[in-house]
């Protein structure tokens, strides 16, 4: 088994770096901007020829969700053309594709765990840009799974655990929204279910389904939650003040909630997903220990 790995660099990328020596029958190909340029078809066709991989996990994005209500180009190019022209490469090649996309794509006006059927509706350049990239991937290779996660964080990387931690040690107060509402996820366990059905896949190729999946950790959270667990776990005597999303305006606009439902990927792969606290404990001793 040969897969193919973009985004390498980044949190989900170094994770299953982390995870790859689990799998020693299998050979990785970890790429990133620098080695593959995904969003030039002539590069990816190339390397496809010159590596045949088996599966594509894509867990390269622009992020910077802001940045990109002006950089629209940009976001188009890696959020939305990369997917289709990977998906386009993993079907000559009879390839299978992971690609990894967000909780944005959903307006954020709901107040249930979104399913992978409720209707779309981002309200962000980033989120539509995601959206986009989903629709192409899964219209150019049959064989596509998309993943939506939420929160991501990791010890590698910048996000909020880092953040958090950093000003806490600056500060003794930190204003933190309580009116945004979702579920943190740790990047290990995304690129643990990932590598996961693809295992399965391997064992009884019949089993695989392609589709949207959802998955986040289990349980649900505001950011003033995370912010208030990630001190009191890491035992640091800051003060967290809630605070409403408009005393924090921000470029681009975020979904007030964006709870995922993950029956169907539970159901069709028996994911079983740790509850956020828990995971977030297991970052943090991690974090520790750099």
């Amino acid at each position: 088994m040969r897969i193919l790995v973009t985004g390498a660099y980044g949190q989900l990328g170094n994770e299953l770096k982390v995870l790859s020596g689990d799998y020693p029958e299998w050979q990785f190909l970890f790429t990133d901007a620098d080695t593959l340029d995904i969003t030039n078809d002539f590069s990816v066709q190339s390397f496809f020829v010159g590596n045949n991989p088996d599966f594509v996990i894509n867990c390269a994005a622009y992020t910077a969700v802001d940045k990109a209500e002006t950089d629209v180009e940009t976001a188009e190019k890696v959020n939305a053309l990369a997917p289709e022209i990977l998906a386009k490469a993993a079907a000559k090649a009879g390839a299978k594709l992971v690609h990894v996309s967000t909780d944005y794509v959903f307006d954020g006006t709901g107040h249930l765990p979104y399913t992978e059927t409720d209707p779309v509706g981002p309200a962000s350049v980033y989120g539509k840009t995601k959206l986009e990239g989903e629709n192409r991937a899964l219209a150019a290779n049959q064989q596509t799974i998309v993943i939506r996660t939420s929160w991501l964080y990791s010890s590698f990387g910048n996000n909020f655990v880092k953040t958090m931690l950093r000003l806490g040690h600056e500060r003794g107060l930190l204003n933190v929204v309580f009116d945004q509402v979702g579920t943190p996820t740790y990047a290990a366990d995304l690129a643990s279910v990932i590598l996961f059905i693809i295992a399965a896949t391997e064992a009884k190729p019949e089993d695989f389904v392609p589709g949207v999946y959802h998955y986040s950790n289990e349980g649900v959270a505001s950011w003033y939650d995370f912010a208030k667990t990630i001190f009191e776990l890491s035992e640091m005597n800051v003060r967290v003040k809630p605070v409403r999303s408009d005393q924090f305006p921000t470029v681009a606009k975020r979904p007030a909630f964006s709870v995922l439902d993950k029956t169907k990927i539970k159901t069709n792969y028996c994911a079983e997903i740790p509850y956020w606290k828990d995971s977030l404990e297991i970052c943090l001793r991690k974090l520790k220990e750099l």
